[in-house]
């Protein structure tokens, strides 16, 4: 019981988080008022473009990673699958680059984003790296067994 309260948990919290900031998001990419983006240099619109896609590849690799773990635990793939570079929380350098949020041409809302995006990405490969870690430790003892 206590494994499934704290799954509960470990999985909600983040599902959370990462649903309410893919809907800002995506609000605030179609609802970003375009007559105040048109007046920026094509250097900053560019940028906000940038930005804009980080934040929704950190967002879309969270929810996946988040949604495997979802299913190992209703048995629908394995430890070791989740575990795997098929499931694994990818987006490397792109994603786990902490820049924009201190760019003053950003609008404020985005660097907002960026800033949450960031945190929680972060958050999200630790928990990968302890997956994987845990999985390979489970795997080791089990080899020195058999």
């Amino acid at each position: 019981m206590a494994v499934i309260a704290s799954h509960t948990f470990f999985f909600n919290g983040p599902y959370d988080e990462t649903m309410a900031l893919l809907i800002e998001a995506r609000n605030y990419i179609a609802y970003h008022d375009m007559s105040e983006h048109r007046k920026l240099s094509p250097q900053v619109r560019l940028q906000i473009s940038y930005e804009s896609m980080r934040v929704t590849s950190r967002l879309t690799q969270v929810m996946a990673w988040l949604l495997a773990q979802k299913a190992v635990h209703a048995g629908e793939i394995s430890r070791e699958q989740a575990a795997s570079g098929d499931f694994s929380l990818s987006g490397g350098e792109i994603c786990s680059d902490p820049s924009g949020p201190d760019n003053l041409d950003l609008p404020a809302g985005l660097r907002s984003l960026l800033e949450r995006s960031h945190s929680l990405y972060m958050r999200v490969e630790r928990l990968d790296t302890m997956v994987r870690q845990d999985v390979e430790r489970a795997a080791e003892a089990e080899a020195a067994v058999g």
